[in-house]
């Protein structure tokens, strides 16, 4: 079946079942924005709720945004700022709450009436990767680095670590629950899938060895088949009942970095390093339809009910919005590109350094944007955790001095942890002196104000 029919098909079923959607051409399409626009990095996850009235999207920037879809726009409800590090996922977790989780090995429990932090446990320093919810939203897994998933009881504004699932050979990346919430299902980058006990943790078994590293999985309608995704590329349907493949998908060129199904488990679709993402009709698992970014990765995926659209993220500091039905005949991907990390061995040497250790977390400009880390706009002769609005941490604000040529130098010679002990700054460090000084000389450059703001800032010093 050609893509032009699929589309067709696919249209027409969901005008036929009470969905916005029609054939390709005829007729009006859900009014979705074109992009969810607010965290200042690459975004790491974006989640629907139930009724696709709701979004949660994590960053680099350290942030989760709670996002309300409004007559065609995605507004930003609240920026839950908590964790200590990149934030990898969130979930909606019942009662006006969420969960995410982090590289700080955070697990936090949000309240989204106010974007207050309820609660937050520390499970030490191992990446965070995933975390999934309940059914019946009692309880919360979450997948680490550390080789483990973790079981929490959501009992009100509170987390309860419950239990811990141990026996993987390398990091967890994934876990879900059944649908009765009784087991905990597990990936692993040692390429098994397991099966544990929800109460005990006990492993039960293990369902299906794949050899290379699973990076995603998503346990499908029925709990007798689930997919996953892997880092050779690899994306199947598994028989869990008989541990062996039921459905080979089409493998992409680089690790499958996502998978996501739709609230009814009708359409899964896949996401990779090669920037593709793929759309399958679960039925009979036909391809229905193929986009392909080629800016980037695809480290998120989510799929609304209405089957028009798909939401995906990577390395934009936005969510971009994929239309699926009716398929537009040609979607230029509104991405720029390179990235402002992404610069060539051409590039001025100071300028470079800063693309590549700074620009993630800081921007050069006076408002500063929505970043992990406050803006370096005049950030020479300014102590250390003075600027006004950024939420330092605590171990920051105590510090006492004043950032300059030789205090950024050794920001940078000696490390984070040792300039600023317990910051939420990323280890990094230049051990070149050439390129530590290159650094130095371009941030003064870059970051000295306009005329009129020097007069200012001079001003408010005296």
């Amino acid at each position: 079946m050609s893509a032009v029919v699929r589309t067709f098909v696919v249209s027409l079923v969901l005008a036929l079942a009470g969905g916005h959607a029609v054939a390709a051409g005829d007729g009006p399409v859900p009014a979705w924005p074109e992009r969810l626009q607010g965290h200042g990095g690459p975004v790491r996850s974006v989640v629907l709720d139930g009724d696709d009235g709701r979004a949660l999207t994590t960053s680099f920037d350290y942030s989760v945004i709670l996002w309300a879809f409004e007559a065609g726009e995605g507004r930003v409800v609240h920026r839950m700022i908590g964790h200590e590090a990149a934030a990898n996922d969130a979930a909606f977790a019942g009662g006006k709450r969420a969960v995410s989780v982090g590289d700080d090995g955070a697990v936090i429990l949000w309240n989204l009436a106010d974007g207050a932090m309820l609660d937050r446990i520390d499970t030490g320093e191992d990446k965070t990767l995933a975390v999934s919810v309940s059914a019946d939203r009692r309880f919360a897994v979450t997948a680490s680095w550390d080789r483990t998933a973790r079981i929490y009881a959501l009992e009100g504004d509170r987390l309860s670590e419950r239990a811990v699932l141990e026996g993987h050979r390398g990091n967890v990346n994934a876990a879900e629950f059944s649908s009765d919430g009784s087991r905990v299902f597990t990936a692993s980058y040692d390429g098994a899938i397991r099966v544990f006990d929800r109460e005990t943790g006990e492993l039960l078994r293990e369902v299906y060895s794949h050899g290379w590293g699973v990076n995603v999985m998503a346990l499908l309608p029925g709990e007798t088949h689930l997919a996953f995704g892997a880092t050779d590329g690899a994306v199947a349907v598994v028989d869990i009942a008989q541990g062996s493949v039921f459905k080979q998908l089409a493998s992409h060129e680089r690790p499958v970095l996502s998978l996501a199904l739709s609230h009814d488990g009708s359409r899964l679709a896949s996401g990779g390093g090669d920037g593709r993402i793929r759309l399958y009709d679960t039925g009979e698992w036909g391809l229905l339809e193929e986009f392909e970014n080629p800016y980037g990765p695809v480290w998120g995926l989510a799929l609304p009910a209405d089957g028009t659209v798909a939401l995906y993220a990577g390395l934009d500091d936005h969510v971009n919005i994929w239309q699926v039905a009716p398929r537009k005949p040609f979607e230029p991907v509104d991405s720029q590109f390179p990235r402002r990390f992404q610069v060539s061995a051409e590039d001025d040497l100071g300028r470079r350094q800063f693309a590549r250790k700074c620009s993630v977390c800081h921007t050069l400009t006076p408002d500063g944007g929505n970043r992990a880390g406050p803006t370096l706009y005049g950030v020479f002769g300014r102590r250390v955790g003075t600027l006004p609005g950024y939420p330092y941490s605590p171990a920051l604000k105590r510090l006492d001095f004043v950032w300059n040529e030789q205090t950024i130098s050794d920001l940078f010679d000696h490390g984070p942890d040792v300039v600023t002990p317990g910051s939420k700054m990323p280890i990094q460090r230049l051990r070149s002196d050439e390129e530590r000084d290159a650094l130095v000389a371009y941030l003064k450059h870059a970051t000295a104000p306009a005329e009129g703001d020097a007069a200012r800032q001079g001003e408010q010093k005296q």
